[in-house]
């Protein structure tokens, strides 16, 4: 099969290189899927888990990707929940070869079946910005209706999901980034937005949880903003942000089959829009990867046309 593997840490994605490996074969409750598109996250290449394995050792030649949507091929030994000739998308383990291949060995559990009306790229495009989101505001964040939300990001990848989701559940949704982000933080939801390079983020009253992707001093300066008993959740790393009464919780988003299915069909029925950038095909990705033209979104390989 074709494949994209990284052998340097040090190159980033010029270190990328397209080589035919031999097709995965599937492990006890494993699926082999074969990908159909493959979502790709920018900072991918700086996770540890994309050079070692679980006990720290070198892994690599490895196979960037963890979201994907494609067809089932084969089943593992005792795999059930899903069937041969099915579609599906989902995330893969952080420690195994991903998604830009041909075909993916995948844990059946990671996977929900993907709906007919739902194109593989759509699909691969919301299986982690879509967790992440979920996951952050309703299982981190314990999200109620009339609560207020502060998005950073909001108009990115996963805070363009999160708006729409606070959005959805009742919240009063304020959104943060670039002062060019503005129309389309508001076009995915948000009530009000902040221009993070002026001083008006210290103007926002008092919030019940601030939903961070950047970290470090943006963190920080959201803290005086999280009302008492309140929550940050990041997903930038542990943070020092310490609400009054409250909690601050960084977490790893986790592969999830209801809420894929809750958050499929919610794009289904046209309560949430996906947010994708760059499509490519397997062979031009590497070259997309190291483009300094790409737009904004979610960044997409089909690997079959």
């Amino acid at each position: 099969m074709k494949a994209i593997i990284v052998t340097d840490q040090t190159a980033g994605a010029a270190g990328m290189k397209l080589v035919e490996r031999p097709e995965p074969l599937p492990a006890i409750n494993d699926v082999l899927v074969q990908v159909h598109a493959s979502g790709f996250t920018w900072d991918e290449l700086t996770w540890p888990p994309t050079w070692t394995d679980r006990l720290g050792r070198d892994r690599t030649p490895s196979i960037p990707g963890h979201e994907l949507a494609g067809v089932v091929t084969a089943l593992g030994y005792g795999t059930t929940g899903l069937s041969v000739g099915q579609r599906v998308f989902g995330l893969t383990d952080w420690t195994r070869d991903g998604t830009l291949a041909e075909y993916v060995a995948v844990e059946a559990r990671n996977l929900a079946p993907l709906p007919g009306d739902v194109d593989f790229t759509v699909g691969a495009s919301v299986v982690m910005s879509g967790l992440t989101a979920w996951q952050g505001l309703f299982q981190h964040g314990r999200l109620r209706a009339g609560q207020s939300v502060l998005v950073h990001g909001a108009a990115g990848v996963v805070g363009s999901m999160v708006t729409q989701l606070a959005r959805s559940a009742g919240a009063h949704v304020i959104g943060t980034g670039r002062a060019a982000d503005r129309l389309k933080a508001q076009d995915f939801g948000a009530h009000e937005f902040v221009d993070l390079a002026s001083d008006a983020l210290k103007d926002i009253g008092g919030v019940d949880l601030v939903f961070d992707v950047f970290g470090g001093d943006i963190a920080k300066r959201s803290e005086d903003l999280i009302r008492t008993g309140g929550t940050l959740v990041t997903i930038a790393g542990p943070t020092e942000v310490r609400p009054v009464d409250g909690l601050a919780v960084d977490f790893v988003v986790e592969a999830d089959r209801a809420q894929l299915s809750e958050i499929i069909q919610r794009v289904r029925d046209g309560r949430l829009r996906t947010n994708i950038g760059n499509v490519s095909p397997l062979d031009d990705a590497i070259a997309t990867f190291n483009s300094t033209e790409r737009r904004a979104g979610k960044m997409i390989i089909r690997v079959r046309p």
